[in-house]
């Protein structure tokens, strides 16, 4: 009997995915323990980004995305972060060690999610939109997943909420080993050779490269908001609410429902109205962030909700133009190179903003403005043109 596909690559996307912040959920320990500041988490970060760019970028430009089974790929990189993150919990004792240790996560984790959108277009390709939405709302959850688990055992060392996420990992590896790889995106007998490089020949087809500038400019502001959230609760009135884990949860988490609604409603209207929808929407919310800060916490919550579902909302339909675009036999580079200039792009604003959060407040939010505003201009084409979407 056939697993069911794509609940069981969404499932695993949610376990993987918890690998990704799992080090952010701990920040507070971290800094008591080791005496770092928040410039020093986004070092983390970033370590787990680098990483993720050094893999994606191999996998593309080597063709590896394409010459091998995606199903495997994932299984093994999934079992090497979860191994990875167990390390850290349990051998580092400083930054030196954190810092290469969440290299290797992220590194892990390029066959992780990548690999994952490529499972669901040779399994689905006729719903790519709806089932990319889901798959990004799952790694979306399993980005806030470490901080739920670090509320749900408050009183646990920070150790424990690492290994419980390598644990989820190890789980994905096996989900995904069990169902394997789908139908389509088989190489046809006349495909030219996966010759090294021959990828970025995708940026020559108009509507992948609008497509892909419109994804690097939602990055600018997806990876540096998500990292902010827990220091932009902490320093406004948000932290009389509740846990700021907690809040860091819900603002991160309620992302799945943005992607899971944008998924349905793509469905009537194709993926190009709605990224831009959501970029419109992000755009608004980063600029009133700063004009709000000092309200009352109930508004102020309802507008961070509300940034936090729009934020992300477009990422799987920037995937799904972005692999309808391209020749099947390249989908899985192109996707891969994607989000390794994407996640490059996340290495400057989470660097910049975690530097100067401190300083200028909530005012860091217009650091992140640019980032959806441009992605409307490049998104324009697609936009005038329905039948691209």
């Amino acid at each position: 009997m056939r697993l069911p596909v794509v609940p069981v690559i969404v499932i695993a996307e949610l376990f993987g995915g918890s690998l990704w912040f799992a080090a952010n959920a701990a920040a507070d320990d971290l800094i008591a323990a080791w005496g770092i500041g928040a410039a020093d988490i986004g070092r983390l970060t970033n370590a787990v980004q680098l990483g993720f760019i050094v893999g994606t970028l191999g996998f593309a430009l080597s063709g590896l995305a394409d010459r091998f089974a995606a199903s495997r790929i994932f299984a093994v990189c999934a079992l090497f972060g979860a191994l990875a993150n167990a390390a850290f919990a349990l051998l580092a004792s400083g930054m030196e060690s954190a810092l290469a240790l969440r290299f290797a996560v992220g590194l892990s984790l390029a066959g992780v999610y990548p690999l994952g959108m490529k499972l669901v277009v040779s399994w689905v390709p006729e719903r790519a939109g709806n089932a990319l939405a889901q798959l990004v709302g799952m790694l979306t959850l399993g980005t806030a997943l470490p901080h739920g688990i670090r509320l749900a055992g408050s009183q646990w060392p920070w150790q424990a909420v690492l290994l419980v996420a390598s644990a989820l990992a190890l789980v994905a590896a096996a989900m995904i080993f069990a169902l394997g790889d789908g139908p389509h995106l088989k190489r046809r007998a006349d495909a030219p050779p996966l010759r090294l490089g021959r990828v970025l020949t995708a940026f020559r087809i108009p509507a992948f490269r609008a497509s892909a500038l419109a994804y690097f400019g939602h990055m600018w502001e997806l990876y540096a908001l998500w990292t902010l959230v827990p220091l932009l609760v902490a320093g406004t009135a948000l932290g009389t609410l509740a846990p700021v884990s907690a809040l860091a949860f819900a603002i991160i988490g309620v992302g799945t429902l943005g992607c899971i609604g944008g998924g349905l409603v793509s469905r009537r209207t194709g993926s190009a109205p709605v990224a831009a929808v959501a970029l419109a929407t992000s755009a608004l919310c980063c600029a009133l962030f700063p004009v709000m800060a000092d309200a009352a916490a109930m508004p102020l919550l309802a507008l961070m909700l509300l940034w936090g579902a729009s934020v992300v909302a477009d990422s799987p339909h920037f995937s799904a133009l972005s692999a309808r675009a391209c020749p099947p036999e390249i989908v899985g580079s192109a996707l891969a190179l994607q989000n390794a200039i994407g996640f490059a792009i996340t290495l400057v604003s989470i660097g910049w903003g975690t530097a100067v959060v401190d300083a200028w407040g909530a005012q860091v939010a217009w650091l992140l403005l640019p980032g959806p505003l441009l992605g409307l201009l490049a998104l324009l084409p697609l936009l005038r043109g329905r039948s691209a979407t």
